[in-house]
């Protein structure tokens, strides 16, 4: 008997989160599927008629372009869907996490109508993912007479909880899009979601995204943002170096820790560049913005000479080894370092720089609201001082 619709989508996300014979081997974050469905269905199921629809269509073609294009056009689809859904008042940002993953999940366990080898595979896979996180999406209006660039990040550390929130992703999907008035100028925010993953750091996710746009000067201000500590923390002096002892959402380890510091790759080398980089936001007019929590211009860094400390300058901090910047010794920091040193090489001068969230456990929708709404304050009043 031929299946309805709904049927075959239902069947299409029920195989994503149950144990098969996968067509390819599934990574850790895909692997956790099953426990975030078990804890929490409503996120994980909300964008199942994607995620089956992505399968549907994967199944039907049979030329390798077109599946291609059609892979990154649902992706596409998902990020769009999660910011009106956020934006229309759905403040959560872990189903677009989960969905892409299921997408991710779908693509490697499903055969399509063609021959696919690994490589092509993969390229499906990069496809979703550039997509589904914002990157096809960056669509200034001819009327932005400022541009405002907005990074967020994904949920992470969740074999501590499954259930876990990022507030820096909420701030993205949220502020996607946002436009507003400038003494009389028309602004507008574009905003992107990063992975919690070493690799797309090590090849070089953040200058690929960057280069264009410190190259033709495209925007005129960056704010990377992460979730960070009690209050708001604007990181003054990023660190080259990894040093924390913590994995990514992949469960990769560096190696490195506060007595041995390693230096991010790049191009298949270590990351070239000093030891520390300072941002060059209008912290003074960010610092006068009212809300729960207070602005940090944050000096703290630490070296292995020193130890940690208050930076006065830069110029202080020339000689030194460093192990954590102001932003710590994990990926927000080093978003952070890549963006300024990358300005710098450029010798662009587009304002950017850090902001590190309060923290929350799990998922908090009335502080997440909050934190957002503070962020989005603090992105107006800089964009003033243009």
């Amino acid at each position: 008997m031929k299946k309805t619709r709904s049927a075959l989508l239902l069947s299409a996300f029920t195989a994503l989160t149950l144990p098969h014979s996968a067509f390819a081997t599934l990574d850790i974050e895909e692997s956790r599927l099953a426990q975030a469905n078990q804890a929490m269905p409503q996120v994980v199921k909300r964008y199942q008629a994607f995620v089956g629809g992505l399968g549907e269509k994967y199944r039907q073609h049979s030329d390798e372009l077109k599946v291609t294009q059609m892979v990154a056009h649902q992706g596409l689809r998902l990020w769009q869907q999660a910011v009106r859904d956020v934006q229309s008042g759905h403040l959560d940002d872990r189903s677009l996490y989960w969905n892409r993953l299921a997408m991710r999940e779908l693509l490697k366990t499903q055969k399509p109508d063609f021959n696919i080898a690994s490589w092509q595979q993969e390229i499906l896979i990069k496809a979703v993912e550039k997509s589904s996180r914002g990157f096809s999406d960056l669509d200034f209006k001819d009327d932005a007479q400022i541009r405002i660039l907005l990074t967020g990040f994904d949920p992470f550390f969740l074999d501590r909880n499954i259930e876990q929130s990022n507030p820096s992703g909420l701030a993205a999907l949220a502020l996607d899009g946002y436009r507003f008035k400038v003494d009389g100028k028309q602004a507008q925010i574009e905003t992107v979601m990063i992975p919690v993953r070493f690799a797309d750091f090590d090849e070089g996710m953040i200058e690929s995204l960057l280069t264009p746009i410190y190259r033709d000067n495209s925007v005129d201000m960056i704010f990377t943002v992460s979730m960070g500590r009690d209050d708001f923390d604007i990181e003054r002096f990023p660190g080259r170096n990894r040093s924390a002892a913590a994995p990514d959402n992949l469960n990769v380890l560096t190696g490195a820790s506060k007595q041995t510091p390693i230096a991010p790759k790049f191009n298949g080398g270590s990351l070239n560049g000093p030891e520390f980089v300072e941002f060059s936001l209008p912290i003074t007019a960010m610092q006068t913005v009212k809300g729960p929590w207070k602005v940090n211009d944050n000096h703290t860094v630490s070296t292995l000479e020193q130890g940690e400390f208050e930076a006065r300058s830069l110029a202080q901090l020339q000689a030194a080894t460093s192990v954590e910047g102001s932003g710590g010794g994990y990926l927000s920091n080093e978003i952070s370092y890549r963006a300024i040193l990358l300005q710098k090489q450029f010798n662009s001068s587009i304002p950017v720089g850090h902001i590190h969230t309060p923290r929350i456990t799990a998922f908090d929708v009335k502080t997440e609201s909050a934190i957002v709404t503070q962020v989005k304050d603090m992105v107006i009043t800089a964009a003033s001082t243009l």
